[in-house]
């Protein structure tokens, strides 16, 4: 599964001038808001969403496709690349819900930044 956060989706749409898009349309299975997911990445957390907590470990960064353009708004996949979510695994089962739900880091390494919501991530220059 994938995680986004719709603060990046806001801020693509504000750079590229158009009205906000829906975030059905960027093919993600979870949206968030307030939550730093690039910060997800190599760690474990569980999302509690009215079914029991499940267990997700974050992995790669997810990488915006070109449909982008066309179901967001031309420049949309660019503007994406940095801060098109993470993709997770599940580590448990259980069952998410739409609507509300609540994260929590379970690898005691502290809480993501919720300031840095939906800000571009980029790799750190290898020494």
């Amino acid at each position: 599964m994938t995680l986004l956060a719709i603060e990046a989706l806001e801020a693509v749409a504000t750079e590229l001038g158009v009205p906000p898009f829906d975030p059905v349309a960027a093919r993600r299975t979870i949206v968030t808001r307030g939550l730093e997911v690039e910060a997800l990445r190599g760690r474990e957390f569980a999302i509690e969403a009215g079914g029991g907590p499940v267990r997700l470990g974050g992995g790669r960064p997810a990488a915006p496709c070109a449909w982008m353009d066309v179901v967001l708004a031309p420049g949309a996949h660019a503007a994406l690349r940095g801060r098109a979510g993470v993709r997770c695994a599940a580590l448990s089962s259980g069952t998410l819900r739409a609507g509300p739900a609540t994260m929590t880091v379970t690898d005691g390494l502290g809480d993501p930044d919720p300031a840095r919501a939906g800000l571009p991530h980029r790799r750190r220059a290898r020494a």
